[in-house]
Formats: C-alpha cells, structure tokens, sequence
C-alpha cells in the first residue's frame, strides 16, 4: 500500500512537474514569436535604395518654399526624379513578409471610429510629416488595421507596438494607400 501510495504521489508530482514546465515554456514562446521589424524591412530594395537616394534636382529645393511639394515633382522630367516620385508611391511589397507575425513600432492615423470613439480602422505609419523633404510615406510604409472592438488613443502624437500578422493587401483612403494590412494581436504603448 505504502508503494501504491508513493508511486501515485510520485506520479502526481511528476505530472505537476511537466504542466508548469510546459505552462512555462508556452509562456515563453508565446510572448517570443514576433519578428521585429523596422520600417524599411517593408520596402523592396530598388524602392529603399531610390527613396536613400533622392535626386539633385530635389535637394536644391528650399524647403518649404512653393517647389517644395509633391505635384512639383510631376513637372520635372528628368529619369532620376520620376523614378523618385515612382518609388514615394509604390506599392510594391517585400512578399517573404506575407503571414509573418511581426512586432511594429508606428504612429496611429484614424480612419473610423465606433460610437464610444473608439478607433476601428486605422494606418500605422512610421512618422508625420508632409513636404517634399518629408514626404509621407508610400504605401509600402503604410500598414492598415481594421478591429472590431477598437482602440482608443489619447494623442495622434503617442507612439505605439503592434504585434499581430501582417499580409499584404491594398487599401485605398482619401487619407493615404496601404499596402500591406495587419491583423492586430496587441498593441501597447511605445517606450524609450
């Protein structure tokens, strides 16, 4: 009786001993298994290269003054420059990134909001700004989230992670194009 007793308690332990193992490292994988990118991990290279590599013809522009703005950019012909313009609007993707899950840092541009005012579409965007030296990001640098519970968000000025799986997929909004969606896991605020 007293082995049956031991074996059992043995057994029990054994098994209490595996569980936590195993509730441990579930624990441990779950909260390691998003890639970190940054942004320019979503930008083919030919694009990233151009986009580095901005023409003369656009650096000699002062900025802010009335050349300084994208449609100026139309009416210069030279080679450099309208691949230049090409590359600020492409939506070309990097396609290895398709179902990756990826952990994101960016900034919040809402699109809709819920009836509390909770934001349920959105861009994630790696910066703001809008100049021809700062111009916004192309859409491969644009990643759309629609969620069905929304988030709320204090300033359009907070920065954010965003863990979830991106793909890619066209988004169009008279506030900017996507090229890429991301179904949101979890998103927290971005700490230095």
């Amino acid at each position: 009786m007293l082995i049956k007793s031991l074996l059992s308690l043995f057994t029990l332990s054994f098994l209490a001993l595996n569980l936590l193992i195993f509730n441990a490292y579930s624990k441990a994988e779950i909260t390691q298994h998003y890639t970190e990118l940054e942004w320019d991990a979503l930008i083919p290279k030919e694009d990233l290269d151009i986009l580095l590599n901005p023409p003369e013809s656009i650096l000699n522009i002062s900025d802010g003054s009335s050349l300084d703005t994208l449609d100026n950019l139309k009416s210069i012909t030279d080679e450099a420059t309208r691949r230049y313009y090409q590359a600020l609007h492409s939506t070309r993707v990097v396609s290895t990134l398709k179902q990756q899950k990826v952990k994101l840092p960016g900034f919040i541009v809402p699109l809709v909001s819920d009836q509390q005012n909770k934001v349920t579409e959105f861009f994630i965007v790696p910066y703001f700004g809008a100049c021809l030296h700062m111009p916004p990001p192309p859409p491969n640098q644009i990643v759309f989230v629609k969620i069905q519970n929304g988030i709320e968000i204090d300033s359009l000025f907070d920065a954010y992670w965003f863990e979830g799986t991106l793909d890619i997929s066209t988004n169009n909004h008279e506030l900017g194009n996507s090229a890429y969606i991301l179904s949101l896991d979890k998103h927290y605020e971005y700490l230095l």
